[in-house]
């Protein structure tokens, strides 16, 4: 398949995740594959064999909404794995994925963390969400762009989730901090979790969004960088950021876990407001503390600091060394690639 049959590498991933039973099929003879093949696939969609190969193939275009829906029902898709397959099928039928680049407040520089300076609060947000987010200041709450970059924050998010024992950056990138910097695996007792919610996110916004020149820069560098990426980003997998509940671990409030809710930004596309609460109250009682901690520090910065560092820590410095970014994980350009899934494909296939 070419790297640009992205509707087609879909397809063929998902139909071998298919096992026949769960589909209604009785086998008789003896399998060399999982999944179904391409002709029980055809079979139960209603349409031709020869017409689902070329789909597969990248040989057939513009398939319909109806041929889409009955695919969807036959490979047991759920209501994103639907919409992701349609967005891939869309590709220049209607212009419906051709998205806009979300606003991204002007020239960025990048500093050796891999962080991005916008100005303090991230000076690409309106002022409306400014004040919301600042209104919402008893609880973390943040704007994610589509490439999940983080394009502002209240100070109780940036305490919770930029790195602890340093300056918090005015922005940073949630999906390079996962994957390649160290402290994530600490502050995510549930890191694989995180990590597949994190790379099926990527892939769902990139099916919306396939030309966005940020979304496949990050994609890219997390292809190069990281095995593990690679692995996920090749198993087709969607997800939407809606609601549930995410595991932490922080060094001042320790082990706790936050529900949170995303809400889709009118007037900011592709953008979302995400805000964590306490389920109950143990976390609420973090909570609080983390943000009377936050309150009294400097600004700019996750707390006071003092001569022994903050409750459940070893120290400043030492804590500063632990967690800093390596060099690997510095936000430099990369070379253009044409899509989001070329970013990937292009690099799984150039370590073969």
């Amino acid at each position: 398949m070419k790297s640009q049959n992205e509707l087609g590498r879909y397809l063929a991933v998902r139909r071998s995740r298919v096992t026949p039973r769960s589909a209604g099929i009785t086998v008789l003879d003896r399998r060399r594959v999982p999944g179904l093949r391409r002709e029980e696939v055809a079979d139960l969609a209603g349409v031709s064999a020869v017409y689902y190969t070329r789909l597969e193939q990248g040989r057939a275009r513009n398939p319909s909404d109806a041929v889409l829906d009955a695919l969807a029902r036959v490979l047991l898709l759920d209501p994103t794995e639907r919409a992701h397959l349609h967005d891939l099928a869309h590709r220049g039928r209607d212009g419906r994925t051709a998205h806009r680049t979300a606003p991204s407040g002007g020239e960025r520089g990048t500093d050796e963390n891999g962080e991005h300076g916008a100005g303090a609060g991230g000076a690409g947000t309106r002022d409306g969400l400014k004040r919301l987010l600042a209104a919402v200041g008893a609880v973390p709450a943040y704007v994610l762009g589509p490439a999940m970059d983080v394009l502002d924050a209240n100070g109780l998010a940036r305490s919770l989730l930029a790195h602890p024992g340093r300056e918090a950056p005015a922005r940073w990138n949630l999906a390079l901090q996962v994957f390649l910097a160290p402290a994530a695996r600490r502050m995510y007792p549930r890191w694989e979790e995180v990590a597949r919610q994190t790379v099926g996110f990527l892939r769902l916004s990139g099916g919306r969004r396939p030309r966005d020149p940020r979304l496949a820069e990050v994609v890219a560098r997390l292809s190069g960088r990281s095995e593990e990426f690679r692995s996920m980003w090749s198993e087709q997998e969607v997800r939407d950021k809606t609601f549930g509940t995410k595991r932490f671990r922080h060094p001042v409030v320790g082990e706790l876990d936050l529900a949170y809710e995303t809400l889709a930004l009118p007037g900011d596309e592709g953008c979302h407001l995400v805000v964590f609460t306490a389920p109950d109250p143990r976390a609420d009682a973090a909570l609080r503390l983390l943000g009377s901690w936050t309150a009294a520090g400097p600004a700019g910065t996750n707390g006071p600091v003092g001569t022994n560092g903050p409750v459940g820590t070893n120290g400043p410095e030492e804590r500063t060394q632990r967690d800093r970014v390596p060099p690997g994980t510095v936000d430099e350009p990369v070379r253009p690639v044409g899509s989001v899934e070329s970013a990937g494909s292009s690099v799984v296939a150039e370590r073969g």
